[in-house]
């Protein structure tokens, strides 16, 4: 079953790559003009383990870029400068500190395309890139957008998550789209796993996550509803 359901990732996320016939801006690109960055033109034949061949500069550079997906030649692809001493807490879009606020909570900043975990004193965690809702959906019914607001986390599922509504088909069996390590906040809408994080707003309105932060937040930091606690707090903006 991990087997069959790790290959379904892999096809999904080659269906998720096939061009739309528009060009979508890359986070990355915002920070060329910036005096900490330089910004490089991926290559035939470039991959991230090629450019940085050392995986905790690849993890960097993919999290300031917000994407997980295969380079692509002709993308621009932003790189901080004197990246070997850097950690993720210096390139990240959040303060490390926000002052006492007594309950763990995880900030998702759509303008940031990034996600944020602070515990109860209000200390960073943990954060990474995100893909939310498309703006312009017009082929889903009520349109893709991410709710915004204050949400509680009410009920996660493991590496063998699946969407019941997505993708949508002709014959109306839909769903089946992988969802692992899914952490639903609203009727359907959900934080899960993708190998299919962008740079740029692709989603039906769920937050996709890096894999391996989905993996963290489901399983060593939310906590579900009971015993009078109503699940651990999120706030979209």
């Amino acid at each position: 079953m991990k087997k069959l359901f790790s290959s379904l990732i892999i096809i999904f996320s080659l269906l998720c790559l096939i061009p739309t016939g528009r060009a979508t801006p890359l986070f990355g690109e915002k920070y060329c003009h910036q005096p900490d960055f330089s910004c490089i033109k991926v290559k035939s034949g470039d991959t991230w383990e090629k450019l940085f061949p050392r995986p905790d500069n690849k993890n960097l550079v993919r999290r300031v870029n917000r994407m997980n997906t295969p380079l692509r030649q002709g993308m621009i692809i932003a790189v901080p400068h004197h990246l070997d001493s850097l950690s993720l807490y210096d390139i990240s879009p959040f303060p490390r500190d926000i002052g006492f606020i007594g309950e763990k909570i995880i900030y998702v900043n759509q303008s940031q395309q990034a996600w944020g975990a602070y515990d109860e004193s209000g200390s960073l965690v943990w954060w990474g890139p995100i893909s939310s809702g498309l703006t312009d959906c017009t082929q889903v019914y009520g349109g893709c957008k991410t709710p915004m607001g204050e949400f509680r986390i009410v009920r996660k599922q493991d590496i063998d998550c699946i969407s019941s509504t997505f993708p949508q088909r002709a014959n109306g069996n839909n769903g089946g789209a992988p969802m692992p390590y899914c952490m639903h906040f609203f009727r359907g809408f959900a934080l899960h796993g993708s190998p299919s994080v962008p740079g740029y707003p692709a989603s039906h309105g769920c937050i996709r996550l890096f894999i391996e932060d989905a993996q963290w937040l489901n399983q060593e930091f939310i906590d579900l509803p009971g015993g009078g606690f109503k699940g651990t707090r999120i706030v979209i903006d």
